[in-house]
């Protein structure tokens, strides 16, 4: 891309990224921290802590460097690459806890920037014998802080960041060529602390892990970057890794320079290893107003982005902080306000309690990074094609650390964090109603895994019988029975494809009422909290749309293997008949076939269940069988009961109740025995009237039927048993096996 990528702004390069981030990173906590962490965690534990860090951080890299060059990145850093990826609702919930975070981040260098002045306050107070408050000097330089930067703007802030990292730069090469005061020098480095109540490993963790959060930095300047696709994943990479390299080479020259007790008690003990002291406090000072300055300019350009988006719940609040001023569109209006919340937390002057809040907001907006880095990655969407690309491990790593390290940090600052953040996004989205609360990254990682296992289980035998059902009818809105049984059916165990059938040719006009009547269809199924895949087809016939319904893969990634058709107690024999064609049709690709015959009971109490077992049918058992349990799988169904009736010839009766008493006590049928009948038949006996008899009350009968007699008798044989309720007419195509 030639032409300039951000509209407004400054229009600057790749070094402000780069220098606001290591800045941030050789700041405040390690100049006042590192030697507390090692003293009290020894070699291994601080060296331990600086990796466990960056498996936070250096993932959080990589994915900022991967989204960054996928798109546009406009005002708004870290929340615009959150929020384009999640939705505005999530990503506005974690875009102000990123902006909370940003603006105590400048009371936590403000603070931190007090106890550069140690030296020259305790000289104070030997002196004079006042002691001096650290918010003495706090207080008054962030205030002097706002002003310049109200009055100056960003441009003189970056331009401070060079005169900052030289003294930055020098203070470290005095600090490694010293060689630390004679008594504390230890006789050996000391792997492990040495003292004798050292604080815990995670407390430790979490008062330097905001040393690790400088690298994102200079993403907050992306809406002033010339050509941001470029300069954030440079920038910030080479100020992480930098910055990791300095944090090892630190600690072991700590480690060898003094011995515990002297890291633990004094945090300026890097001024005595120094070749000239002062330096220490010169760096610290620098670097704490560099990233204070780095926070104050990122802070109010975050606060900005999410008024622009009105995602701040009262529309005056968003208005007043989106307001830029002059060609660069200065945060001037969310500047006062950061400066506000910093100011607030500058009063607390506890850079400890600080920092463990900084902390927490952090660990949020970092796993949300990873989170959508790994997710990308499995969405695999078009739109998607970042000229960086990060590894999906590393991403997950790096969203599974924040949540674990957030537990173990601090669980009350952990559950607080995410209570605040549950907080947010449901203020926010009531605010937004009618907008998706999700983005388009998660349609793109099911339709990714749906697509792995459509394919999978196209490839794999398919051992267990499940129903996979298909059902086309024109009569959708006239009745519900048929959805409802469908629903039945594949509610838990199974798949169910619904198309409503609309007589026509496929022109414009019919497939924008297909449109409509599918969008009808899918909310009557959401009400409902049904779970079937519904559409509508148009053919000039429903012989043809049967042809279309057969022929088409199954939702699941397998075939469909049942057709079901219905007709009602009330309809005429033209729909009858068409249904009698759609199971000689489906008996072509050997689909299991399945009738619902049903009036005006819909199911009664759903409390009983028939099903007949005949002679002359013997493959449609276990089928009816298998069906009537998926049913009682259902809430609707549940207490109900399933009672058996095996009609068989006198000479097999014996054998056949035998068979059924050993199928029952090897738990292959869930049904007592007291439900099992066995009935002796003969050419005497009319069977039609023997079944009316015993389940005109049934809520449900099973009966099969054979392809022969259908071919024979045509609808006709849907008509029998006129006394019976509803009536669901099974013929299974091949054998089914119950286990």
């Amino acid at each position: 891309m030639t032409m300039q990528e951000s509209q407004g702004g400054h229009g600057w390069g790749t070094a402000p990224v780069f220098l606001a981030s290591v800045s941030t990173i050789l700041g405040a906590v390690m100049f006042l921290r590192f030697g507390y962490a090692v003293g009290h965690t020894g070699l291994v534990g601080a060296v331990l802590i600086i990796l466990l860090g960056h498996m936070v951080t250096v993932p959080t890299a990589l994915a900022i460097a991967e989204i960054s060059t996928n798109r546009r990145v406009e005002g708004g850093g870290e929340y615009f690459i959150i929020s384009r990826s999640f939705g505005i609702t999530i990503g506005g919930a974690i875009g102000i806890s990123l902006y909370i975070s940003q603006a105590i981040s400048v009371a936590f260098y403000m603070i931190a920037f007090a106890e550069a002045f140690q030296p020259l306050t305790s000289m104070f107070e030997e002196s004079f014998g006042i002691s001096v408050d650290p918010r003495f000097i706090s207080l008054p330089a962030t205030l002097i802080l706002v002003g310049v930067v109200l009055r100056k703007g960003a441009d003189l802030g970056v331009k401070a960041l060079w005169v900052v990292a030289g003294v930055l730069g020098l203070s470290l090469a005095m600090f490694f060529a010293g060689s630390g005061p004679v008594p504390m020098q230890p006789e050996s480095i000391s792997l492990f602390s040495e003292l004798d109540d050292p604080d815990t490993f995670m407390l430790v963790f979490a008062i330097v892990f905001p040393a690790f959060t400088g690298m994102t930095a200079g993403v907050g300047l992306s809406g002033d970057l010339a050509q941001p696709r470029k300069s954030i994943p440079t920038g910030i990479m080479t100020a992480t890794f930098a910055g990791m390299l300095v944090y090892m080479l630190v600690v072991v020259k700590l480690a060898s320079s003094v011995s515990s007790e002297g890291l633990a008690g004094n945090y300026l003990i890097m001024s005595d290893i120094a070749l000239w002291g002062p330096i220490i406090p010169i760096g610290l000072a620098c670097a704490t107003i560099s990233s204070a300055i780095g926070s104050i300019l990122v802070a109010p350009r975050t606060l900005q982005a999410l008024g622009s988006d009105s995602v701040i719940p009262r529309s005056h609040l968003n208005s007043y902080v989106a307001e830029g001023v002059g060609e660069t569109n200065e945060p001037r209006n969310a500047t006062l306000v950061t400066s506000a919340i910093a100011i607030v937390f500058v009063m607390l002057g506890n850079v400890d309690m600080v920092a463990r809040i900084v902390s927490m907001f952090f660990m949020v907006t970092y796993g949300a990074l990873c989170a959508i880095s790994f997710l990308e990655h499995f969405a695999a969407r078009p739109s998607y094609r970042p000229s960086f690309r990060s590894k999906w491990y590393l991403s997950l790593l790096g969203a599974v650390m924040c949540l674990i390290l957030m537990l173990q940090m601090d669980l009350l600052f952990a559950l607080g964090s995410i209570l605040v953040m549950a907080s947010l996004y449901e203020g926010i989205r009531r605010s937004r109603e009618g907008q998706a609360d999700l983005a388009q990254i998660f349609q793109g990682v099911m339709t990714q895994l749906t697509r792995h296992m459509h394919i999978r289980l196209q490839k794999m035998p398919l051992n267990d019988w499940r129903p996979s059902v298909i059902s086309i009818s024109s009569r959708t809105f006239d009745r519900s029975a048929p959805l409802q049984f469908l629903e039945w059916l594949c509610d838990r165990y199974g798949f169910g494809t619904y198309f409503h059938y609309i007589e026509g040719r496929l022109d414009q006009q019919n497939y924008e009422a297909s449109r409509e009547v599918r969008d009808r269809l899918i909310e009557v199924v959401h009400q409902r909290k049904g779970a079937i895949y519904m559409d509508a087809v148009i053919s000039p016939s429903m012989t043809s749309a049967l042809g279309q319904g057969l022929q088409m893969p199954g939702i699941s990634g397998m075939s469909n293997n049942a057709l079901l058709l219905e007709f009602g107690r009330h309809d005429g024999p033209a729909v009858i008949e068409e249904v009698a064609g759609g199971m000689l049709m489906a008996s072509v690709p050997g689909m299991d076939r399945l009738v619902l015959r049903h009036g005006d009971n819909f199911f009664g109490a759903r409390k009983s269940i028939h099903v007949w077992l005949t002679w002359h049918d013997p493959q449609n058992a276990n089928l009816m069988i298998l069906l009537s349990y998926i049913l009682l799988g259902h809430k609707d169904w549940e207490g109900a009961e399933v009672s058996i009736f095996a009609a068989y010839p006198q000479a097999e009766v014996r054998d056949r109740r035998e068979e059924i008493n050993e199928m029952i006590s090897e738990g292959r049928l869930l049904i007592s025995e007291k439900n099992v009948l066995v009935i002796p038949t003969d050419g005497t006996i009319d069977f039609e009237r023997l079944v009316e008899a015993r389940s005109s009350e049934a809520d449900l009968v099973m009966i099969g039927f054979e392809d022969s007699r259908l071919r024979l008798k045509g609808g006709e044989v849907f008509m029998d048993f006129p006394e019976l309720r509803d009536v669901l007419f099974v013929s299974a195509e091949e054998p089914i096996f119950i286990d």
